[in-house]
């Protein structure tokens, strides 16, 4: 689509001229011989530039200009004038004007003025939208749910928004807080800056050191040249921090001075650097207990916990299953292309009754199961997997359970347990039960459960184990 631009001037033959220059341009030119018909007009219509005449009877260029800002704060103005000198083109700079020529002037002259002054507004508007989508997928509104904890835990996150305070996001595993940290970021000053995340279970303890504060070259093996770490890369913005409980006692450490003294060392060198972050941490740990028994640093701990913010688990919040259930089935036919689905009454029964130890995490990933291999216009219960439709409703205990459980069945119960609460993390899921990571891995494969704790029967694609 072609740029609009109006032109003001009381000489008929010059806005006759520029309506024809300006059209073999490519430009859609509207022409008016007055700045009262000129500002009327704007009032009406939009114009990507409006170009005038200084030196006007009645209304001068200036006084157009002075009147267009009191209803167009943002529109460009490029004023001409023949009585060319400096203190006309200062005033008109002073009022807001976007630039100024001087007649008579070459055609080359007026068209490149024009063109950067419209490219230039055209990338602003790109980048304002960009910036509006951009808050959008990061809005608080993405956190989907209706219940009074939800309400109140966005409540308070957009409070601190606007805050520099460190924030400490806490809830089991799948349970969104990284859309928490995202949007506390997106709607604080710091938007503008960059938003850097790590996850400190994914990285063993050189690589995650290396990873957090940079090293120098050959302060390691490995180490070729120098790295900048994540920390100075997310200087000016925000440092998402996430399962800061798997740090080591050494990283805390070094947590703690960022903290206190917003500076890090990196790895091989002496000399601390400044960096200009904020810091949002999340876990999944009882960071309490871990600081009882020594694992976490409670300095550190305190000075992570200045704003608490608590997820609650999705078994806790099953009214929202529903609203996420139906999101879910949009975003991911719209994501492969498939007509709209609903889902139908016994496949939503079960999965408001289901126990979710992945939360909305794992709601999501079934949803996705489900509209991938769903052939029909309605989502139904075989289309959901076997873990779910035969799982005991939340807070039911199976009849076929002995009433005398034997003692294998207690482990498996409680191995089950705490694969769920960990998300499946093997290292963690063993260090809670006091034993090695390898003795899991047989226990897992002796009680045919998957990373989740469920029976790997139930994932699609795997048989049955016969034994």
């Amino acid at each position: 689509m072609s740029s609009k631009i109006l032109v003001i001037d009381d000489e008929e033959s010059m806005c006759n001229f520029m309506e024809i220059m300006l059209a073999k341009e490519g430009y859609n030119v509207d022409t008016v011989v007055s700045g009262r018909d000129g500002v009327l007009l704007l009032k009406e219509r939009n114009y990507d530039l409006v170009i005038a005449d200084l030196n006007m009877p009645e209304m001068s260029g200036i006084e157009v200009l002075k009147k267009i800002r009191s209803f167009k704060q943002d529109q460009d103005l490029v004023v001409m004038t023949a009585y060319a000198s400096v203190e006309t083109a200062i005033e008109a700079m002073k009022q807001g004007a976007a630039d100024y020529i001087t007649k008579p002037f070459k055609v080359d002259e007026i068209t490149l003025t024009i063109e950067k002054i419209i490219n230039r507004r055209r990338l602003q508007l790109e980048n304002e939208t960009l910036k509006k989508q951009l808050q959008g997928d990061n809005s608080f509104d993405n956190f989907i749910g209706a219940t009074e904890e939800v309400a109140n835990l966005k409540k308070l996150a957009r409070r601190i928004a606007s805050s520099d305070s460190t924030v400490l996001v806490r809830g089991e595993s799948g349970t969104g807080k990284d859309l928490i940290a995202k949007a506390i970021h997106h709607h604080s000053p710091r938007c503008g800056g960059p938003f850097v995340t790590i996850n400190c279970a994914a990285l063993p303890e050189q690589l995650l050191e290396s990873e957090l504060f940079g090293h120098r070259k050959g302060s390691f093996t490995g180490a070729v040249r120098d790295k900048e770490g994540l920390f100075k890369a997310a200087d000016g913005g925000t440092f998402f921090l996430d399962e800061v409980g798997n740090t080591s006692l050494a990283i805390q450490v070094k947590l703690l001075r960022v903290l206190e003294d917003k500076t890090i060392t990196p790895v091989g060198d002496t000399k601390p650097i400044e960096v200009d972050v904020r810091l949002i941490a999340a876990t999944n740990s009882d960071l309490e207990e871990d600081v009882k028994v020594g694992r976490f640093r409670a300095d550190l701990f305190y000075r992570l916990n200045v704003i608490p913010l608590q997820i609650p688990p999705l078994r806790e919040r099953s009214e929202d299953i529903k609203l996420l259930t139906d999101h879910f089935i949009n975003k991911y036919c719209g994501k492969l292309n498939t007509p709209p689905k609903r889902i139908s009454a016994e496949a939503a029964e079960l999965l408001m009754t289901y126990h979710w130890p992945g939360n909305v995490r794992e709601l999501e990933n079934t949803i996705e199961r489900a509209v991938l291999l769903n052939r029909a216009d309605a989502i139904e219960a075989a289309d959901l997997a076997d873990r779910i439709r035969s799982a005991p409703p939340v807070g039911v205990v199976q009849e076929t359970q002995p009433a005398t459980p034997t003692l294998e069945s207690i482990e498996k119960a409680y191995i089950h347990y705490i694969m769920s609460q960990t998300g499946g993390k093997k290292a963690r899921a063993a260090k809670i039960l006091g034993i090695d990571t390898s003795t899991l891995y047989r226990k897992l494969e002796r009680y045919d459960l998957d990373d989740t704790g469920g029976s790997e029967a139930d994932q699609p694609g795997k048989p049955s184990k016969v034994r």
